[in-house]
């Protein structure tokens, strides 16, 4: 992807330059209410070129879902509002949303929890902390890359 940046030439003015900061993955919405796991999740995305859009609870999520249109959601269990099984429930249940993969990213690791995630209509059920590389390569296979 070709991003467009100024900065101040010799001449004390402003310069435009354009930069290649590698090719646009995707649209990635991760729900999570922790900023610690949203920072982490963004600078591993973003590095491999997805567009992170970010909500911070199960019904923001659905909303943020039902506008943008990602192409694939993280979505932790326990937040405010919404949790993620009710979340993802909703997002299957939406014409507009069933078709996108949901990847359940939780500290919620028994047996009956990850059954639970995939009976709600979750595509991947991951246990926290995540390695980078598991991560990715969930992801890459549920779009197909």
């Amino acid at each position: 992807m070709i991003k467009n940046f100024f900065r101040r030439g010799e001449s004390g003015k402003d310069e435009s330059f354009t930069e290649d900061v590698g090719r646009e993955e995707g649209t990635i919405l991760v729900v999570d209410d922790s900023p610690t796991e949203v920072h982490i999740f963004k600078k591993i995305l973003e590095k491999q070129g997805y567009t992170i859009v970010v909500a911070k609870d199960g019904q923001e999520g659905v909303d943020i879902a039902i506008q943008v249109l990602p192409d694939l959601i993280l979505m932790d269990v326990v937040m405010p509002v919404l949790n993620g099984f009710q979340a993802t429930r909703q997002l299957k249940n939406n014409e507009k949303t069933s078709s996108i993969p949901v990847i359940m990213v939780t500290t919620k690791g028994q047996k009956t929890d990850m059954s639970w995630g995939m009976r709600q209509g979750a595509n991947e059920y991951l246990v926290k902390p995540v390695a980078p590389a598991d991560l990715l390569s969930k992801i890459k296979a549920l779009l197909n890359e």
